[in-house]
């Protein structure tokens, strides 16, 4: 547009950026503490919660301050909780027995937390045998150690019905075998609870970025999961997963790792029409805090940031190790 001033644009996108108050009325994507997840792990050996090293600010919790936990998790307007049981060592097996007992960690867990907040919070439970092995891996070796397929899913439908039992309303089935899902939905509409929802670990990567969590569920692992995880280059892949995943009867799905799958979730969630979820796992909260921690980076904003991006590309829940903090920063309008 010329003018007695020159040529100016006639268009000026800025004026939707002039305020707090412009921002927030155009923003396109909104973060809400009902999409948010919190992960917690409990420590059956343990009489004070234990901070893990390589997140700060993350405990392995004892029982009783995982309730407390969770009562927190109500009162900020959390969506749900996702539980992960560490077992005394000397209970680890070859099959990963603690996930089948009863009376088991993550069970007494279940129980805890069902027991505080009834179905204030949606209670969540990995279903997988990592934490339980003392191999480490997510389900049964071979003779030659390798992971048995067929047999892990026997084992999965044996923790799908105890975990029930104990009063989840969603697993969490992590393992990444062919099939789990479909042997899961069997194995709970067959004792009763064919109300409890599964959330499908639908294109879960081996990755890098899973480092700390081995100490926060005390990972015995012995080499690695290549073989049954996606591999990092692969895309298409991971609709073959979901579509695998769907037709088992998954309720919702899930994406794993986040921040470096963002294509891969985009995909998925213009694919689908039930819910899907992220998992900002410990890798990425590590790498935050510890780039804030050297005063690298603004802390808060770059948490919000990266939790935003994960809503924007598709993602209606999302489990991060800051659920609480941040749904109390939304609630004070932060």
């Amino acid at each position: 547009m010329s003018t007695q001033y020159g040529n100016f644009p006639g268009a000026r996108p800025r004026r939707l950026r002039t305020t707090p108050a412009m921002r927030r009325m155009v923003a396109e994507t909104r973060l809400h503490p009902a999409e948010l997840i919190l992960p917690a792990f409990v420590r059956e050996d343990v009489s004070e919660p234990v901070p893990l090293q390589s997140m700060p600010g993350v405990l392995q919790h004892t029982r009783d301050s995982l309730r407390k936990a969770a009562a927190e998790a109500v009162a900020a307007g959390l969506g749900g909780i996702m539980l992960f049981g560490v077992p005394e060592e000397s209970k680890k097996d070859a099959v990963g027995t603690p996930g089948t007992d009863p009376d088991g960690i993550l069970q007494a867990a279940i129980r805890d937390v069902r027991a505080e907040v009834g179905d204030d919070l949606v209670i969540m439970s990995d279903l997988c045998l990592d934490e339980h092995t003392d191999h480490g891996h997510c389900g049964v070796l071979d003779a030659e150690g390798r992971i048995d397929n067929d047999a892990t899913l026997e084992r999965y439908a044996e923790m799908a019905r105890v975990q029930a039992d104990a009063g989840v309303h969603a697993v969490g089935p992590s393992g990444m075998m062919d099939g789990q899902v479909a042997v899961i939905r069997e194995a709970l509409d067959g004792a009763g609870f064919q109300d409890v929802s599964i959330l499908a670990y639908t294109a879960k990567y081996a990755s890098a970025f899973y480092g700390p969590f081995r100490e926060a569920v005390g990972s015995s692992l012995k080499g690695d999961r290549k073989t049954y995880q996606q591999d990092p280059p692969n895309a298409r892949e991971s609709l073959r997963e979901l579509e695998l995943d769907l037709s088992e009867g998954a309720d919702m799905v899930m994406v794993k790792p986040a921040l470096p799958y963002l294509d891969i979730l985009h995909r998925i969630a213009d694919a689908v029409d039930v819910p899907v979820a992220a998992y900002q796992i410990s890798g990425e909260y590590a790498m935050i805090e510890a780039a804030a921690a050297n005063g690298w980076i603004d802390r808060d904003r770059a948490i919000m940031e990266s939790l935003t991006s994960i809503r924007r590309a598709g993602a209606g829940m999302i489990l991060t190790y800051w659920a609480t903090e941040v749904a109390q920063r939304l609630n004070r309008g932060e």
